[in-house]
């Protein structure tokens, strides 16, 4: 004999999201069952044309479904569509320590022109000890907000504009690793 499941009937349940503007509406059954979904947001139109992708994780406090970042990252087009011939690329990957845990930060810059290898070193070493700086002394919901603002790639652009001018610099990475409590 086949064991009958009881079906509950779906809805739309209203999520806040404090870090963006966007509304977000989840489908399912109840709100516990919502907790721990992970969201993937475009948040494209809102930076206008900078294609970021923010993933949230839903926790439901006080019978209030809200989210909390996990990892924010640039796609990959968007990061095609800026590289020129003629120019140089700097990557770096380091996990920093911030106030509430530690992340893994990678980095991405493109420079004006084609540059020596000991430039590229030197742009990737002063982007790192000041990002580990500047993390170490913000909470998590703070890093996730500066890097959405551009706040702190315009901080470390500047920077490093002494060493090398650069087309671009960005975060393309940050996801949270551990998280204290």
């Amino acid at each position: 004999m086949a064991e009958t499941k009881k079906i509950s009937k779906k809805t739309f349940f209203e999520v806040k999201a404090p870090i963006t503007s966007t509304k977000i509406s989840l489908y399912g059954a109840s709100k516990q069952e919502l907790e721990g979904k992970i969201i993937s947001l475009d948040l494209t139109r809102s930076l206008r044309g900078k294609s970021i992708e923010l993933k949230l994780k839903v926790k439901n406090e006080n019978d209030e479904l809200t989210t909390e970042p996990v990892s924010l990252e640039l796609v990959g087009s968007y990061i095609r569509k800026m590289m020129r011939t003629g120019t140089d690329y700097v990557e770096d990957s380091f996990i920093a320590e911030c106030k509430e845990g530690k992340a893994i930060v990678k980095t991405f810059m493109i420079t004006r022109n084609k540059v020596s290898r000991a430039i590229r070193a030197e742009l990737r070493d002063t982007a790192r000890k000041s990002l580990e700086a500047h993390l170490r002394t913000r909470s998590l919901q703070e890093i996730f907000t500066e890097i959405l603002t551009n706040k702190i790639q315009k901080e470390l652009s500047l920077k490093l504009k002494k060493i090398y001018p650069l087309a671009l610099c960005e975060i393309r990475v940050f996801k949270i690793l551990v998280e204290k409590k």
